[in-house]
This record gives structure tokens, sequence and C-alpha cells, in this order.
């Protein structure tokens, strides 16, 4: 991408976690990115273009989790990396998250295979522990996760994210080994 796509980007990204891709015009991204609304259709399309270039970012961010993961030795390693992923996101990053996360309650903007190389690796890891029900304990697994990084990105003030973790290590030293 070239500097003014990111830039157009990165605009983008912090109004639609902010206000939500919705209530955001084109017109509003290219007044506060400093370009004109023409750069965006030139670039993007339209607005879900630009959204889709969000979520494509998004898509390679997890694929890198997924791959640093999967490098990991045993299954019960595995699943505390998901767990504690929630726990690892930089604070820059948050918009980036939150968006992302909210685009799940907008069933018509939100990629669900981005996340299959997780799903994949946690249902697996369930299976190499032979689990009856690897499904069910991967849906259990991401339920967790995705509370966890719902709490944290929205309370991000009010969450003690030490705490929490030494609370779910604690709970689950099952798994957890730290």
């Amino acid at each position: 991408m070239t500097e003014k796509q990111l830039q157009i980007v990165e605009t983008a990204l912090h109004l639609f976690a902010e206000m939500g891709f919705d209530a955001v015009s084109t017109n509003k991204i290219a007044q506060e990115a400093g370009v004109s609304e023409g750069l965006i259709f030139r670039h993007f399309q339209n607005k879900l273009g630009l959204l889709n270039a969000i979520m494509q970012i998004g898509a390679e961010k997890i694929a890198l989790f997924s791959e640093q993961i999967e490098i990991l030795a045993t299954p019960e390693e595995k699943i505390q990396a998901v767990l504690e992923l929630p726990f690892h996101i930089k604070e820059d990053e948050y918009p980036f998250w939150k968006l992302l996360n909210g685009l799940k309650w907008q069933n018509q903007y939100y990629d669900q295979t981005a996340v299959a190389p997780i799903r994949n690796i946690i249902e697996k890891a369930f299976k190499d522990m032979n689990y009856s029900n690897p499904t069910t304990e991967t849906d259990l697994i991401l339920a967790y996760t995705d509370g966890l990084a719902t709490s944290i990105l929205l309370k991000s003030t009010e969450v003690d994210k030490n705490e929490l973790l030494k609370t779910l290590r604690k709970k689950y030293n099952w798994i957890l080994k730290k």
C-alpha cells in the first residue's frame, strides 16, 4: 500500500472502531484523513472495499499468530497460547481489534474464515489430547478468548489484565503451565 492508502486505512479503522462501520461516511473518512473522497473511491472502490482492506490486514495478522502457535511443541502449549492471545494485544492495536471484534455483531460484514486457522489448531490439540468432543472444547476455548478480548478491549482502563491472566492460569492449571 502507498502512504496515502495507509493513511486512509488508518483513519477509517479508527473511525469505524469508535463510531461503527455504518455510522461513518466516506466523506468523513476523507475529511479526517486529509484526502479527497475521490481518492478513497479510486483506491478502494467504496466504503465496503475499505473495510475489506482492513479485514484482509486482520486475516494476515491472525495467520501470523496461527503460524507462531502451530510451531509450539505440545497441544497444551497451543491451547494456552490461544487463551492468552487477548493479553498480548498491544494497546496501539486496540482500535483495530475492537473493530474486528465488533464486526461479529454485524454478520453482513464479518468473515469467520479469518479465525479458521486458530480454530483448527485448537481442535487438533484437543484431538491429540484424546478429548471425546474436541469441537465443543474448541468452541469453549474460543468463547473464553472472545470474552477476554471483549473485556480487555472495551474496558481497558478498568480491567487488571495481570490479575485476570493470573486467575485464568490458576483456574485452568490443567493446561496452563506458567
